[in-house]
């Protein structure tokens, strides 16, 4: 068969995800993984992502049905290897559930130690220890996994991630170790005004996760932090808390409602003001967002209000999310006639927003999604994301013109 659908290239006899695997490219390992049911390549590409250092197509490969258990640990990196990359990526695919077992707790310790001294020393401090070189540290920013970014460093002929603040906050979990609050927001402010970074998420995630009333005061003090970087971090694990609230109680729900409420407010008073209604929507990542409540919400007046605002702020992250909120109804949310759609499509150029204001619109049904939609063109190739979102509009299609 041919590379678009088969399972070899015919240039080479080469499986055509192990050829894409060794070009890492995670876009076309993803096409070809959903285009192809044979899942006989899958084992080998596995190991080959892990031996190139790809952490993102590993994790790719494991969700389309790769046996990391087939492997061998020659096959694979060592722990300390995986530390070393500075991939949390990387790292979290060597310790699949189906291979975690063949690591005895002294080399979990041993990573940890690692994760650490390469956290605490930096990674352009070790890199100069470990090359000798005085030379420029060159940094790129680079997707580590499907939701996550990291800060790619090379010096010489040495290149690392930093997500390292991320796998010890992974391993120590594997070990049973409960880190501080003030520990985890110090490894999380590490990466501050990356929202999106591999250490944030973990630390914002690991603190939303543990649902206590004590993480709960420690985040709600500092609402009032002269510092943005703890007032948005305070912001992220609250909202997470609520967000992973699994109990019939939902003991989080009435007080983040009332929180995020004031917190949307209007801009106001001096530099330490806790209201910023352009950096609280903005911890919505990776799929989770402000308006993901156990049941629709009542939203209040000031919510609406603030609402509105935030669909027209200057930060596309903010206009995304605020979009998506909207898109989500709940009582008292203006009908679609009212809201700033189409100010919020036109003027802006953002794809981001575009795509989560025709999703909005289709979710209303608001027959304009139709015409935003074809001028959005197709998903780009790869976004799961943009594919989910204008899917919608297919769905208001089939319910305006179906029986």
């Amino acid at each position: 068969m041919g590379v678009g659908r088969g399972t070899s290239n015919p240039a080479d006899g080469e499986f055509a995800v192990i050829s894409a695997v060794r070009a890492g490219d995670p876009d076309l390992v993803r096409i070809l993984l959903h285009e192809d049911s044979d899942p006989d390549f899958r084992d080998d590409a596995f190991c080959l992502a892990v031996q190139m250092h790809h952490g993102h197509i590993a994790q790719l490969l494991l969700q389309y049905g790769a046996d990391a258990g087939r492997s061998r640990r020659e096959d694979l990196l060592t722990l300390s290897e995986g530390v070393d990359s500075g991939s949390p990526a990387l790292f979290e695919a060597l310790l699949h559930h189906e291979i975690r077992g063949r690591y005895p707790e002294s080399e979990l310790l041993e990573a940890r130690d690692l994760a650490r001294r390469w956290h605490e020393t930096g990674v352009e401090a070790e890199l100069r220890r470990r090359t000798g070189s005085r030379d420029a540290v060159a940094r790129t920013p680079v997707q580590d996994d499907e939701y996550h970014s990291v800060d790619e460093r090379t010096l010489g002929d040495m290149t690392v991630r930093d997500g390292h603040g991320a796998i010890l906050t992974y391993v120590e979990e594997l070990l049973w170790v409960r880190t501080s609050f003030e520990e985890l927001m110090d490894r999380a402010l590490a990466h501050a005004g990356q929202d999106n970074h591999a250490t944030w998420s973990t630390a914002t995630i690991l603190l939303g996760v543990r649902r206590d009333q004590a993480t709960w005061t420690a985040a709600a003090a500092l609402r009032t932090n002269p510092d943005p970087s703890r007032r948005l971090f305070s912001a992220e694990v609250l909202r997470l808390t609520h967000l992973l609230d699994d109990s019939d109680e939902d003991a989080f729900a009435g007080p983040a409602l009332d929180m995020f409420t004031d917190w949307s407010a209007p801009r106001g008073g001096g530099p330490s003001a806790p209201r910023q209604p352009s950096r609280c929507p903005s911890a919505a990542r990776g799929g989770a967002r402000f308006s993901e409540w156990s049941s629709p919400p009542a939203f209040s007046g000031d919510a609406r209000a603030a609402l509105l605002r935030l669909m027209t702020d200057p930060d596309p992250v903010v206009r995304k999310t605020a979009c998506h909120t909207v898109a989500g109804g709940g009582t008292g949310i203006p009908r679609p006639a009212r809201m700033p759609w189409p100010l919020c499509w036109t003027t802006r150029t953002d794809r981001l927003v575009q795509v989560a204001a025709v999703y909005g619109l289709a979710c209303r049904d608001d027959g304009r999604c139709v015409e935003a939609a074809r001028r959005l063109g197709p998903p780009r190739r790869g976004s799961v994301e943009e594919e989910s979102y204008l899917d919608m509009v297919r769905r208001y299609e089939w319910r305006r013109d179906g029986p």
